[in-house]
């Protein structure tokens, strides 16, 4: 193809997502005439009700959006023969324009073990809790150590404490008596406690906090920062070893007509390829590094022998029961449905006060579990390796997170038009390791091939079976429980102790846990074969390990093999976190900023 006319640029970020935001914003803050070039295969965000408003969240994650890529797993057996799709972010912000705000941190430990499994010094705990803090300015309470009061992005708890999330936290004091409720749960050492559950959402406007708004829409005077959107980059240009510029097109998918010429931006300094844990892989495997079977296959030329690219996927399968509620529950299930009146009674009270259910995101309270001795009995000997050589010691990671939620999470469209308790709960660590590899050398927009192997493992199973019985038990006490929307639940056996009903009110707090049968946790297993799906928390497909253990960059970011080349954002994660990835997402870009800062001699 012909190629348009050459820019040059100082540093070109291929990918202009969460963490590309981050560090682009504080490299153009510190030098502004550092010349910053953003490309990013989607739309811009600024001052869109669906990216700044959080009650809108759902929308950005619906068929049709043009916010996010559909990424097509590959059908298997363990996910009942059906394909998962798996959400990413596909605008200017990437993740942090779409994702649903839960300020969810990981455990110390899981840092911990990037540094010390995985040989990446400076990325333990105690050097990233710093850049944690940078990023945060913590609304809910003064003095708290480990968070931060300076940064651009804000955590609250919301415009509003729902009903919903208050009957959850009372009947968990109640209910179970072995756990107790915890001011913080996301301290980075708190677990297996109840907790009122932090948002990223501004206390003061209601709006999201993301990284687009808040470290590159705020520059728009600095003319050397140029984001450039709807742009797909093909390849990163490499000569004589180094990486020296990308080639782009204009996107396909918001302009099915849009002129194919390619373009080329030439980059003085540094490439930094940002695209996740789908596009990152694939713009590598495109340049010629990865596998070479893989390349091959693809008719790529390879110039580095990388067999890690596009391995080592991760993510959380995660899902979403929802019960129904009493009239009158305070949930979002009439703005998610677009009722009228509700909408513009609730836009009426963000306007005037960045408050109410529009700066909600519906999750007011959730656990990180760790199983007492009871639990690990139900978990079974399936899960007994796995407790005894990665949990024991390591007193800070959890299983499984729940989550009541106010309003059902998922297509309104498709079900009885009323007020329900939604669930939520995701595997921290689960099993599946996946893979990600490009299906065309030349063509950016063809899919790429996709193994999640989710559910390959019978330890992931067994957890999410206690999950669903421990979430039951804990919802179904609740005073606006109205018993369980049957379409999204296991249909148990006819004359099951446990099968779904509506009912007049909730169980008692006392009341007997309800008591599966072996044909029962079969139905469960079924149900989640079913519906389980992506906690849209991708990961780990670029990995920050030694060459020689599958990593594809080393501690400093540096792709191994070619110089002026770097990878920043969640692709870099070598082992998983138990937590919503977006502080991870950030904390990497606050690191990359240090890195990439200190090697050019700018001072952040």
């Amino acid at each position: 193809m012909p190629s348009a006319t050459t820019s040059e640029y100082d540093i070109i970020f291929a990918g202009g997502g969460t963490t590309a935001c981050l560090v682009a914003g504080r490299l153009a803050a510190a030098n502004p005439t550092l010349r910053i070039l953003i490309l990013e295969a989607g739309p811009h965000t600024k001052d869109v009700e669906n990216h700044t408003l959080p009650s809108r969240c759902l929308e950005n994650v619906e068929p049709g959006s043009n916010s996010v890529f559909f990424n097509v797993a590959e059908e298997t057996a363990d996910l009942g023969g059906r394909p998962l799709i798996v959400h990413s972010g596909r605008c200017v912000g990437g993740g942090s324009n779409v994702n649903f705000m839960m300020y969810t941190r990981a455990a110390a430990s899981d840092y911990d073990d990037w540094e010390t499994l995985f040989h990446n010094p400076g990325w333990g705990s105690k050097d990233l809790l710093p850049l944690l803090k940078k990023t945060e300015t913590y609304q809910i309470r003064e003095g708290a150590p480990t968070h931060g009061y300076s940064g651009p992005l804000k955590v609250s708890y919301g415009g509003i404490f729902t009903d919903v999330g208050k009957q959850a936290l009372d009947v968990a004091v109640k209910y179970d008596k072995g756990r107790r409720v915890a001011e913080d749960s996301n301290d980075l050492s708190t677990c297996n406690t109840y907790s009122r559950w932090q948002k990223w959402i501004d206390g003061d406007t209601g709006k999201r906090s993301d990284t687009a708004h808040y470290f590159i829409y705020n520059q728009e005077s600095n003319k050397n920062l140029h984001v450039r959107s709807e742009k797909v980059v093909k390849r990163v240009l490499i000569e004589n070893g180094r990486a020296v510029g990308v080639e782009y097109s204009n996107d396909l998918v918001l302009n099915p007509g849009a002129d194919q010429t390619v373009s080329v931006a030439r980059a003085t300094r540094l490439v930094v390829v940002s695209a996740g844990a789908f596009g990152s892989p694939s713009i590598l495997e495109r340049s010629g590094i990865g596998a070479k079977n893989v390349l091959d296959t693809n008719g790529v030329p390879q110039i580095v022998d990388l067999p890690g690219v596009g391995e080592n996927y991760q993510d959380h399968p995660v899902a979403f029961p929802a019960y129904l509620a009493a009239d009158g529950a305070e949930t979002l299930d009439a703005l998610y449905r677009g009722d009228k009146k509700e909408t513009e009674e609730q836009m009426a009270l963000w306007n005037s006060s960045g408050s109410g259910l529009v700066a909600h995101n519906a999750y007011d309270v959730a656990i990180k579990v760790r199983p007492n001795d009871e639990e690990l009995q139900e978990l079974g000997v399936e899960f007994q390796p796995k407790w005894s050589n990665f949990f024991v010691q390591r007193p800070d990671k959890s299983v499984v997170l729940l989550a009541p939620c106010s309003g059902l999470i998922g297509n309104h469209a498709v079900v009885p038009d009323r007020a329900y308790i939604g669930a939520c709960y995701y595997l921290c660590y689960p099993e599946s390791i996946g893979s990600v590899h490009i299906t065309s050398g030349d063509n950016p927009f063809a899919p790429p091939q996709f193994s999640s192997g989710f559910l390959s493992s019978a330890s992931d199973l067994a957890i999410l079976r206690l999950a669903y019985k421990r979430m039951r038990e804990w919802i179904r006490r609740m005073p606006d429980y109205r018993g369980e929307y049957q379409p999204l639940h296991p249909v148990f056996p006819e004359g099951s102790a446990a099968a779904c009903k509506e009912t007049d009110g909730p169980a008692a707090i006392d009341a007997p846990d309800i008591v599966y049968t072996s044909e029962d946790d079969k139905a469960i297993e079924i149900f989640h074969r079913q519906i389980i799906t992506s906690a849209r928390h991708s990961l780990g497909t670029c990995a920050m390990k030694p060459k020689a253990q599958g990593g594809v960059v080393d501690s400093r970011l540096n792709v191994y093999g070619v110089q002026g080349l770097k990878v920043a954002d969640l692709s870099i994660v070598p082992s998983n976190v138990a937590a919503n990835t977006y502080s991870s997402a950030l904390v990497i870009g606050e690191k990359a900023a240090v890195i990439i800062a200190e090697e050019l001699n700018i001072t952040l």
